[in-house]
């Protein structure tokens, strides 16, 4: 019963009614969109620094993790490989050299990161191949083979078939040098990745340093799904349990190789709802100003339903209810609105080339494809009807201070 009335008496000034739905119907909408934006933006970078960075889990030597060291190699690395590449979650197992270098032209020299890896794994660990803007990948008919970042390339200014010079300190810290021909080069979403990092095959890299062909630094290992890697890291710690009691293997997630990335996830979550609360309570002055002018044009009608025997507990429910219906009525009709514009930037992504140079310099893609977590769409609503009911107080008070005689006297 009080609920009908309060739902009629929302649209006795249509006008007015509409007008505030219209404004919250905006301000949700907006909140949602830009959600939608951030975590998009957040996604692309978690998603990119998987495929082509650092994968969803690695595992080295503890020693080498400590200054990076060549010596300290990773024990059982083929045996730990065929033990966990079967399982079904995962896509591929990649075995690594990975040298700190200086690469040289004969024009410059630039400080690198050299990976030593066996074409056809390193394709299911990472997705560098898919990324080649000139060239060709790796493959086991070409004679030292490299690839290269484009933002390298132009900074040592060579191209394709041209030599670079890698130079690096091995075991025993003698400097040493090996040329290497440039097969392909590549260009991801992050520039400071392409410019410090070269990859060649794990035979070529092992012989200059006097490897053998399977000593490993490295172990990358990419899943099938990245929202499979706790589950994954939980089976591998359990599997490899002595190992890491003893101190022999360190097994690492991309949130521990990336704790930035990890800490952006939560602060966008975070300003998120921040955004969407500050939204809310700029709409909430209005929703305010709204009813209380509802209140004193009914001055006479809340008198005359407190004279026939309405008791302040279902006045005060019926200010609130016309908030919350106010409110609520402006957030789905938001919400509805910016379902299908999520959908389409999920689908088609928001193209940001004009700045895209900008955005590759601090590793992010110039095509964000937006995404919203279902959680966000329920808080939004959680926290509407919060801010109705808050809002609600203030006009509901003057309703209840109101005197039944002196209210009917009121001519408005």
């Amino acid at each position: 019963m009080i609920a009908a009335i309060a739902w009629r008496n929302l649209w006795r000034n249509k006008l007015r009614s509409s007008v505030i739905i219209a404004a919250i119907t905006i301000g949700i909408t907006g909140g949602v969109v830009t959600d939608g934006f951030m975590t998009g933006l957040v996604d692309q970078r978690v998603n990119s620094a998987i495929a082509n960075e650092v994968s969803n889990i690695q595992m080295h030597n503890p020693k080498f993790l400590l200054n990076d060291e060549i010596k300290y190699l990773l024990p059982d690395a083929t045996r730990i490989k065929n033990e966990i590449g079967n399982r079904p979650m995962v896509q591929g197992v990649s075995l690594r050299l990975e040298c700190q270098a200086m690469a040289a032209s004969a024009n410059a020299g630039a400080g690198v990161i050299v990976y030593g890896v066996v074409p056809a794994d390193e394709q299911k660990v990472s997705d560098i191949y898919k990324h080649l803007v000139e060239g060709v990948y790796l493959n086991n008919k070409q004679r030292i083979p490299a690839v290269i970042g484009r933002k390298l390339a132009k900074k040592l200014d060579i191209g394709i078939d041209d030599k670079v010079i890698i130079t690096l300190s091995d075991t025993s810290g003698t400097i040493i040098s090996g040329a290497f021909r440039v097969v392909g080069i590549y260009k991801t979403s992050n520039d400071i990745f392409d410019e410090a990092n070269i990859f060649v095959r794990k035979n070529d890299l092992a012989t200059l340093i006097g490897f053998r062909s399977n000593d490993t630094h490295e172990i990358a290992v990419r899943l099938n799904e990245n929202r499979q890697t706790t589950k994954m890291m939980q089976i591998f710690e359990q599997k490899f349990s002595k190992q890491l009691k003893a101190k022999k293997l360190k097994i690492q997630s991309w949130e521990s190789l990336e704790p930035i990335l990890k800490s952006m996830i939560t602060m966008m979550n975070f300003f998120s709802y921040i955004f969407m609360i500050i939204i809310l309570v700029a709409l909430a002055f209005a929703i305010i100003n709204t009813m209380l002018m509802a209140i004193m044009e009914r001055t006479r009608e809340i008198g005359m339903l407190m004279a026939l025997g309405m008791n302040k507990q279902k006045i005060f429910i019926l200010i609130m209810l016309e908030t919350v219906f106010l409110s609520v009525a402006g957030a789905i009709v938001g919400l509805l609105i910016s379902v299908p514009i999520i959908r389409y930037y999920a689908l088609n992504g928001f193209d940001l080339s004009s700045v895209s140079n900008g955005l590759n310099s601090i590793g992010y893609s110039s095509i964000i494809y937006f995404r919203v977590n279902a959680g966000f769409y329920f808080g939004t609503i959680v926290m509407v009807i919060i801010l109705a009911v808050l809002s609600s107080i203030s006009p509901a008070i003057k309703a209840l201070k109101l005197q039944p005689t002196t209210a009917i006297r009121n001519n408005q």
